[in-house]
């Protein structure tokens, strides 16, 4: 139990180095999302997570489902929904960026009066 994937030579390829580089992404991700004013980097950051995500999904399935594809189908989906969230976002902070000059969270308040 454990043991994730076969490498060259054979042995297998334990799944916590996966899991680890995930959490790492996962927290740096929402880290950026909760302290960064730009909107640009928020968008960074929330595409850090959805990847971290990704990889939770490819390694569960690899490791519980071996012969399966769910959870890499889960993770395309994942990937056309952040596909679909950038594009809506860029369009959003190109018109703050015309409209103030900067793509700051805070011209976002702005925009309501």
């Amino acid at each position: 139990m454990g043991e994730l994937l076969i490498n060259t030579s054979g042995a297998p390829v334990p799944m916590l180095p996966y899991l680890l580089v995930s959490l790492i992404m996962f927290f740096a991700g929402i880290y950026g999302f909760f302290t960064r004013k730009n909107l640009i980097l928020i968008l960074v950051s929330i595409e850090l997570i959805l990847n971290a995500v990704d990889i939770n999904f490819a390694v569960f399935n690899r490791y519980l489902f071996p012969g399966q594809s769910e959870g890499l189908f889960f993770a395309l989906f994942v990937i056309a929904i952040a596909a679909c969230e950038t594009a809506v976002a860029i369009a959003i902070i190109i018109n703050v960026y015309r409209k103030f000059g900067n793509a700051e969270v805070d011209n976002i308040q702005e925009m309501k009066e």
